[in-house]
């Protein structure tokens, strides 16, 4: 099929591949503008850009879909499907109707639930058993098309953010290919009413520890946010990230170090199994108390 793309992190490469891995032909590829990163603040292109160029794909970084040129541009491409994945920019009418058949949206969730921008995170946040990948048409409203093609996967007790994104990511690159061949025999499905959720953006705000919570919840917060942007809490003046933990037993005062980097919470302990110093790079837990003795209680 005649396809274009549009993506723009790490999560949308693999679905990239697999596309041009199943034969497609992929007129262009839609990515967020080069960004100032790294130390020296130079633009880098986002991973999806870097790959579509690395694969001599047509590359185009608009700021935004709103300006008529930009429009009459995407319909000009003639394409029969347009299929997006984690992509940044909101799709003006013109341009969901553009494509011959539509476009199809890669969804990290089991919509309705977790409509919006952190469907990740916020699954593991709220102690979801479960989550998945949707295959979506879009339509003007956020996350509400009809669903052609839905899978789940377990959430397991140890799972972080980061774990989940690889392995949806993955998911949504198989779930794509598999949809477009067998498209003309797939129903559409209309999201329920009932159920719908929305996952609203992360705030680094929301980081800090408090160890007054009960351990499941501080247990969600460590993995939920992890990598990005990292709980967080204080150890001797330092900021100190941490980045995969685990249900313990053990009780006592919140924040009380009761063996090894085994913490107390508001009921119940969490053991942490990794962290970050401030400008280090993470390490299991392990070596982190090598290198620092933890005060009685963490803040």
């Amino acid at each position: 099929m005649k396809l274009v793309f549009m993506g723009t992190p790490e999560f949308s490469v693999p679905a990239l591949d697999a596309l041009i891995a199943a034969g497609h032909q992929i007129l262009a590829v839609y990515t967020q503008p080069p960004r100032p990163a790294g130390r020296g603040k130079k633009d880098r292109p986002s991973p999806v850009q870097a790959r579509a160029e690395a694969l001599g794909l047509t590359v185009r970084h608009p700021i935004s879909l709103k300006p008529q040129e930009e429009k009459d541009a995407f319909a000009a491409l003639g394409a029969e499907i347009a299929v997006v994945v984690a992509y940044g920019l909101i799709l003006p009418r013109a341009v969901l109707d553009a494509p011959e058949r539509g476009c199809l949206n890669i969804h990290a969730s089991l919509l309705p639930r977790w409509r919006g921008a952190a469907p990740i995170h916020r699954a593991i946040l709220a102690g979801d058993a479960e989550t998945g990948i949707c295959i979506m048409q879009m339509e003007a409203g956020l996350d509400t098309g009809p669903v052609l093609m839905r899978r789940a996967t377990s959430i397991g007790a140890e799972d972080t953010t980061a774990d989940l994104h690889d392995r949806l990511s993955a998911m949504g690159a198989e779930m794509i290919a598999e949809t477009l061949a067998r498209i003309d025999g797939l129903v559409p499905e209309p999201q329920p009413e009932a159920g719908v959720t929305y996952a609203e953006k992360i705030d680094k705000g929301e980081a800090r520890i408090d160890w007054s919570r009960p351990a499941e919840v501080v247990d969600r917060q460590i993995r939920g946010l992890s990598p990005f942007p990292g709980a967080w809490c204080e150890i001797g003046g330092e900021r100190v990230k941490l980045l995969r933990s685990r249900l313990a037993t053990g009780e006592g005062a919140p924040g009380t170090v009761l063996e090894g980097f085994r913490v107390a919470c508001g009921s119940g302990a969490v053991e942490v199994l990794e962290a970050q110093r401030q400008g280090k790079r993470p390490m299991p837990a392990g070596e982190i108390l090598r290198g620092m003795d933890l005060p009685p209680t963490l803040g």
